[in-house]
């Protein structure tokens, strides 16, 4: 079998798989006996925080989405606030985040100030993209957040490219690349795989499965429903978690992770949670049935580390409800700061086009006469 050389130097692919059979190991093990064994109350009730947060600045996003104050498509993270927040624990600020549309939490979890979310999806100069992103485009270099995609898919070939050229570099950095479950039918999705897998890149494939692809469920559109099972088609190492335990996805993505950065062996890793809304904001979704809109609602991440947390005692009520009203006023003042910032003035239309100036660029408005 053909040697690999990953950033750690020679090794060989049966090592490398090697690894990801003891992956696959650790993975089985037996769970502790209490859920919250072995945690820093400290840092169980920041995951709260963090999830308390996402949720009221989300629903804050639909009001202004209503209001005619966000324009074009916006999708949110109501109910998959524990995944967004266990993998985003889970790297280290240097390593890269490339997501989908739905990454206004992922921007919260990755560091970058709610103001700055915001105001980017009012479309404002003081947003991560100067306001020309919205809502689907995120983008900030410092927190290594690089998209921000609108078309399926369209993020993993980048993706997988960012790991290569951290490979190629010899960094110790980790690429960790998001997606909903429909985007595990594209091309862009097997080639990506296929590749990261050949070169042994050091990046982590996140399928968000939360039961529907738009409005088509998982198992019309998937004949093998569980995604995780697609990595072993490129022999790379795949597993399920449960997207509704914030702690689970931390452990799963945590280990796969840091696998990648010790090996460069990429793995799949689908979390499995909830969408609590339509697809997007203006989705009334009349699809789902009353049993799967119920059994999103009893599963609701926030509320139910909430109430996992009282009952540990590790949390009170008081200090609940804290929790919440900090959330709501940080919420609040993101939504205060997005409307002060000023709009992008027409004349810089074109600023950001490219990265660097290209020759003959047409920098017409659609007004301005061809000749």
């Amino acid at each position: 079998m053909a040697e690999t050389t990953t950033r750690r130097g020679s090794a060989t692919r049966a090592k490398a798989r090697g690894s990801r059979a003891r992956g696959k190991e650790a993975s089985e093990a037996a769970e502790p006996a209490e859920p919250f064994a072995g945690e820093s109350p400290e840092v169980l009730r920041d995951y709260l925080r963090q999830m308390t947060l996402i949720r009221r600045f989300e629903e804050r996003a639909a009001q202004g989405y209503t209001q005619a104050k966000i324009g074009g498509y916006c999708h949110l993270n109501l109910g998959e606030e524990a995944t967004v927040v266990g993998l985003m624990t889970a790297l280290r600020p240097t390593d890269y985040l490339f997501t989908n549309y739905r990454e206004h939490g992922y921007a919260l979890g990755k560091g970058i100030d709610a103001g700055r979310v915001m105001a980017e999806l009012y479309g404002r100069t003081t947003g991560t993209s100067k306001g020309w992103g919205g809502s689907m485009h995120m983008f900030d270099v410092e927190s290594r957040l690089l998209g921000g995609y609108g078309i399926v898919g369209g993020q993993l070939p980048l993706a997988t490219g960012a790991a290569l050229a951290v490979d190629y570099r010899g960094g110790d950095e980790v690429v960790m690349c998001q997606m909903g479950d429909g985007t595990t039918n594209i091309g862009a999705f097997h080639e990506s795989l296929n590749i990261a897998a050949l070169w042994n890149l050091p990046v982590v494939f996140v399928v968000i499965n939360n039961y529907l692809g738009m409005g088509t469920t998982v198992e019309k559109s998937s004949a093998e429903p569980e995604l995780y099972k697609r990595a072993s088609a490129y022999r790379m190492h795949g597993e399920r978690v449960d997207g509704n335990d914030v702690i689970a996805v931390r452990e799963a993505a945590s280990r796969l992770v840091e696998r990648a950065r010790e090996t460069g062996a990429p793995a799949l890793l689908e979390a499995v949670s909830h969408r609590l809304k339509g697809h997007s904001v203006v989705d009334p979704a009349k699809y789902r049935s009353e049993e799967s809109v119920e059994a999103a609602r009893s599963a609701d991440p926030v509320v139910r580390f909430r109430a996992q947390l009282i009952e540990a005692g590790l949390l009170d009520e008081a200090g609940a409800e804290e929790i919440d009203r900090q959330a709501q006023a940080e919420a609040d003042a993101a939504v205060a700061f997005a409307d002060e910032s000023p709009h992008p003035d027409v004349s810089t239309l074109f600023d950001y086009t490219y990265a660097t100036p290209v020759a003959g660029e047409d920098r017409r408005l659609p007004a301005d006469p061809l000749f």
